[in-house]
């Protein structure tokens, strides 16, 4: 029996937008699942400094609504389980998006490492400089202010 290919993607998917979908989109094509693990509230805040506007189960509930996300899950709480994390999900390929650069650098070293055979796919920016959570952000405190 072939096995099914796998994608794995990690990201906050903070108010979700378009450069979000194109990605799972892009991610989606790589494979026959799509499994997208989103990030916790509390973890968001320690890698970029400032929590999500919305809370990880709203995020998690609007992934999981799109017709190509598979399966949506929250990651794990604590991001140094990550590897067995990944492991027990076996993805066959591994999304990162064009700017993810959070525990990217040596990911292929540490995924053999961790015995994890998976693909790593670096993903194309769909309009980052209108698609991009933090300046979706502004926008929004600007409009606030008005």
């Amino acid at each position: 029996m072939k096995r099914k290919k796998n994608v794995l993607v990690f990201g906050t998917f903070d108010l979700l937008h378009a450069g979000h979908r194109s990605f799972l989109r892009q991610a989606k094509r790589l494979g026959k699942k799509l499994i997208v693990a989103v990030g916790r509230d509390r973890v968001v805040a320690k890698l970029k400094s400032q929590r999500p506007v919305q809370p990880e189960r709203q995020r998690l509930k609007a992934v999981a609504s799109l017709p190509y996300v598979h399966r949506a899950i929250l990651a794990s709480k604590h991001p140094w389980h990550r590897f067995a994390f990944i492991k027990k999900l076996n993805p066959h390929v591994l999304a990162l998006g064009y700017d993810q650069n959070h525990f990217t650098k040596n990911l292929k070293i540490e995924l053999r490492r961790h015995r994890i055979q998976a693909t790593i796919v670096r993903l194309k920016a769909y309009h980052p400089r209108r698609f991009k959570s933090s300046i979706i952000r502004q926008r929004l405190a600007r409009n606030k202010k008005s």
